[in-house]
């Protein structure tokens, strides 16, 4: 209760040069935010049937879903090592899903 009353007495100001307080690096209510948390809501659902027999195809729908909506955000952001693990990622997902299909 104490550190929520401090936290709504700080400035603007104090929040923006401060290097106690944490602030987040990504920036908030903008496309690639929402676009980060729908991919990650399809990844965790994804993960959530993995390993379940009958439901490996779901899984691999929504694994290349999320994978893919994660691969625009990090080229968005222009962070190289989530484009590699994101591209690479969906590389494989989709070899596997083709697989499964022929």
């Amino acid at each position: 209760m104490l550190k929520e009353k401090k936290l709504r007495e700080i400035s603007q100001e104090e929040l923006k040069n401060s290097a106690r307080i944490q602030k987040s690096a990504t920036p908030k209510y903008t496309i690639d935010w929402y676009v980060k948390w729908v991919a990650s809501f399809f990844i965790l659902a994804a993960l959530s049937m993995r390993g379940v027999p009958g439901l490996e195809y779901y899984d691999l729908i929504l694994s290349v879903i999320g994978v893919t909506l994660w691969l625009w955000v990090s080229i968005i952001w222009k962070d190289r090592a989530l484009v590699l693990l994101n591209g690479v990622g969906l590389l494989f997902l989709l070899r596997n899903l083709f697989e499964r299909l022929i």
